[in-house]
């Protein structure tokens, strides 16, 4: 299938490491051209490099951090100077602090609230009169699969995050008629850092190794596995495309089944 995506231009955040390298990796062998942007400079040349020798993709650079409102307006302005256009905006964050909901303080408050919401606001406000000057464009955050289900010691991403799929409907709505779509994916037990950061966590409450650990996660979800950040990132590609026209204001799990909910 072809996905329609040779040419257009995708802004990636956290795409040095995980579900947002998975991300570039994907759009680069579709034949897209790509600023990624990461707080690391030198993993973020690193990913860059490798995506380069594999694909030969276009790639733009962009070593900075998002949770500053500064960082995002310069991010979309050096795109759009590069390559004169933006079609895809891929919404990627670090994570809030680890906390628990009866105990989390006000700076993990304050850090949760400005990154795992506030951060969708400002990349998309930042993106759209991109994307409407082409005509349309796609809109893709990648959230987690706690706006479905609690898990130990991630309320702030479920409590933030929810924020963003109810913002992500009200965007959906306000700029379909210009022919942009806005969607959410929701990787749940799926391998990165941030999932090893959240099982050594785990694994040292319960007095049992990392390892083991994630034997428990993976037997949680239907399919007995821990999923690869490509099988996510192959989600992104599409809701990307020239195919998915018709889905928006949607919230898609990536989870393998971990999430027992019927809706």
């Amino acid at each position: 299938m072809d996905l329609e995506l040779t040419g257009k231009v995708a802004i990636i955040g956290g795409a040095s490491k995980g579900l947002g390298r998975a991300c570039a990796d994907v759009l680069a062998q579709e034949g897209a051209k790509l600023t990624m942007c990461s707080r690391t400079e030198a993993d973020l040349h690193q990913a860059a490099e490798e995506i380069r020798r594999e694909t030969n993709a276009d790639i733009l650079e962009f070593p900075g951090d998002l949770d500053s409102p500064k960082t995002i307006t310069a991010l979309v302005a050096a795109t759009v100077e590069r390559f004169g256009r933006l079609d895809v905006m891929v919404n990627n964050s670090g994570g809030p602090p680890l906390a628990r909901a009866a105990t989390a303080n006000e700076e993990q408050w304050e850090t949760a609230v400005q990154r795992s919401l506030l951060f969708f606001a400002r990349m998309c406000r930042e993106a759209l009169p991109h994307l409407r000057q082409q005509g349309g464009g796609r809109i893709i955050n990648i959230l987690a699969s706690t706006v479905y289900q609690p898990i130990d010691n991630l309320a702030l991403s479920g409590a933030t995050r929810m924020g963003v799929v109810a913002y992500a409907k009200s965007l959906a709505d306000e700029v379909g008629r210009d022919n942009i779509t806005v969607n959410n994916v929701c990787p749940g037990s799926i391998l990165s850092d941030r999932m090893l950061s959240n099982v050594t966590s785990r694994a040292n409450e319960m007095g049992i190794s990392v390892e083991d650990a994630l034997e428990e996660r993976a037997k949680e979800t239907a399919l007995g596995r821990v999923g690869e950040p490509a099988e996510l990132a192959h989600l992104v590609a599409f809701l990307a495309s020239g195919k998915a026209t018709y889905i928006t204001g949607t919230t898609i799990l990536v989870d393998g089944g971990l999430v027992r909910s019927v809706l």
